[in-house]
C-alpha cells in the first residue's frame, strides 16, 4: 500500500524518466543522425576539397562525440532514475511488510 507521498514521488520520477527518453530520441534523431548523414554525403562526393575534409574532421571529432556524450549522460540518468524507482518500490514493500507484522502482533495481543 504505497503512501500518497511515495506514490507522488514515484510518479514524478516516472515522468522525468519519460521526458528523458523523449530527449534522448531528439538527440539521436535530430542531432546525431543528421550529422552522420551530412558526413556520408560529403564523403560521398557532394562537397570536395580542403573545406570538405575540414568539415568532416570537425564534425567527426568534435560534434558527434559531443552529442554522443549528451546521449550517454541521458542514458546514465535514466538508469539512475530506474534504480530510484526500484528503491522506492522495495522500501514500500518493506514498510508494508512491517506494518502487516505489527498488525499481526497487535491482533495477537488483543484476542
Amino acid at each position: 500500500m504505497m503512501g500518497k507521498l511515495l506514490r507522488f514521488a514515484r510518479q514524478v520520477v516516472a515522468n522525468v524518466l519519460s521526458q528523458l527518453t523523449q530527449q534522448l530520441n531528439i538527440v539521436q534523431n535530430q542531432a546525431l543522425q543528421p550529422m552522420r548523414t551530412m558526413i556520408q554525403q560529403v564523403t560521398g562526393g557532394v562537397w570536395v576539397g580542403d573545406g570538405a575534409n575540414a568539415f568532416v574532421q570537425e564534425v567527426s571529432s568534435l560534434m558527434i562525440p559531443g552529442v554522443g556524450k549528451v546521449g550517454e549522460n541521458i542514458t546514465t540518468m535514466q538508469r539512475n532514475l530506474n534504480r530510484a524507482i526500484e528503491v522506492m518500490d522495495r522500501a514500500d514493500q518493506q514498510v508494508n511488510s512491517m506494518v502487516r507484522g505489527l498488525s499481526d502482533v497487535f491482533n495477537g495481543i488483543y484476542r
